[in-house]
C-alpha cells in the first residue's frame, strides 16, 4: 500500500494515508465511521487500487453490498489479482443472488486463490446453498481436506464453526455439538461465539452476578439473628446521599414536610458547623414540623 501511494504528492499520499489508517482502526468496532474516512481518502485518491480495495471493505462492513461490489470490481481491474473474488461472491449473497455466488465458486479464478483464498471461497459457497435452502448440499460442500486437519490454521476456527452451524440449521444436534467443540478448540483469538453456542445446546443460562436483587419493601431482614420488626411505612420518604444529607427534591412545592428523627448515639451525629456538640449520653427523639411560608 505505501509502495502505491507513492505515486501521489508527498502531501496528498500523507493525508490518503491518515484516512487508511483510521479505516483499518475503526472498521471492526465502528464501520460507519470507518466508512467515512474511506469515502474521503477515495475522493482524494481514486484512482490507487489500495484506497479503492479500502472503500470496498469499508463499504462491505455497513452492508453496501452493491457500492462494495463496484469498488472490488475497479480494484481487481487495477491490480489483476483474484485475492478478492470470495469477497465479491459473498457481495453477491448480500444482494439476493446466492447463484452468482455459486457460480463464481466454479469459475477458473478460484484455483488461482492460495489456500486461506479457497478456504473462504468454500465458506461462501456453502453460505449460498444455504441461501437456497439447500442445508445438505451446504453440509458437503464445508466437508474438506482443511476441515478434518487436525492443524490450527487461521481459518480453521471458522470452517469448523459454519460447519456446526449447518449441523445445527439440519437438526443434527450431537454433531453440531461436536463441531462447536471443535471450533472452540481453535478458536484462540474469540472470533466465534461457539462458547455461547455450546452453553446454548447444553441448556446453560448466564447470570450477570453485576445485577442487583431487588428487596420488597415489606420482606423481612434476616441477618445475624431474627429481625422481625414490622418496618415504618413513610410517605415520601426523602432520599439521602452518601454524608447523610437530605437531597432537595422539592423544589417550588409550598407542602407541609414532616420528618421523623430517631434516636441514635450522639457520637455518630456530626454536629453543623457553629452549633454546639451535643452530649454524649442520649439524644431524645424529637419530631420537628417545617413549614415553608
Amino acid at each position: 500500500m505505501r509502495q502505491e501511494l507513492m505515486s501521489l504528492p508527498k502531501g496528498l499520499a500523507e493525508e490518503v494515508a491518515c484516512n487508511l489508517v483510521m479505516v483499518a482502526r475503526l472498521i471492526d468496532e465502528e464501520p460507519e465511521q470507518a466508512y467515512a474516512y474511506s469515502r474521503i481518502a477515495l475522493r482524494l485518491a481514486s484512482r490507487v487500487a489500495a484506497v479503492r480495495e479500502a472503500a470496498g471493505f469499508a463499504a462491505y462492513a455497513t452492508q453496501k453490498y452493491s457500492e462494495a461490489l463496484a469498488e472490488f470490481r475497479a480494484a481487481r481491474r487495477m491490480t489483476g489479482s483474484v485475492e478478492l473474488w470470495p469477497v465479491m461472491a459473498d457481495c453477491e449473497r448480500g444482494l439476493g443472488r446466492p447463484e452468482r455466488a455459486l457460480a463464481m465458486a466454479g469459475e477458473p479464478e478460484v484455483a488461482k486463490l492460495d489456500k486461506a483464498g479457497q478456504v473462504e471461497m468454500r465458506l461462501v459457497a456453502a453460505g449460498a446453498r444455504r441461501d437456497m435452502g439447500q442445508l445438505d448440499a451446504a453440509i458437503v460442500t464445508l466437508q474438506s481436506p482443511e476441515l478434518a486437519s487436525n492443524s490450527a490454521q487461521p481459518w480453521t476456527a471458522r470452517l469448523r464453526y459454519a460447519y456446526a452451524d449447518a449441523l445445527l440449521a439440519a437438526e443434527r444436534e450431537d454433531e453440531a455439538r461436536e463441531w462447536f467443540a471443535k471450533a472452540l478448540e481453535a478458536d484462540k483469538d474469540g472470533t466465534t461465539d461457539a462458547s455461547d453456542r455450546l452453553a446454548e445446546l447444553d441448556g446453560i443460562d448466564f447470570v450477570d452476578a453485576m445485577v442487583e436483587d431487588d428487596i420488597e419493601p415489606d420482606s423481612d431482614i434476616d441477618a445475624e439473628g431474627d429481625l422481625d420488626e414490622p418496618r415504618v411505612e413513610i410517605e415520601d420518604e426523602p432520599d439521602f446521599d452518601d454524608e447523610g444529607e437530605e437531597e432537595d427534591d422539592f423544589e417550588g412545592d409550598d407542602s407541609e414536610i414532616v420528618r421523623a428523627a430517631e434516636v441514635v448515639d450522639a457520637d455518630l451525629v456530626e454536629p453543623a458547623p457553629g452549633e454546639p456538640v451535643p452530649p454524649v449520653e442520649k439524644v431524645e427523639k424529637v419530631e420537628k414540623v417545617e413549614k415553608d411560608a
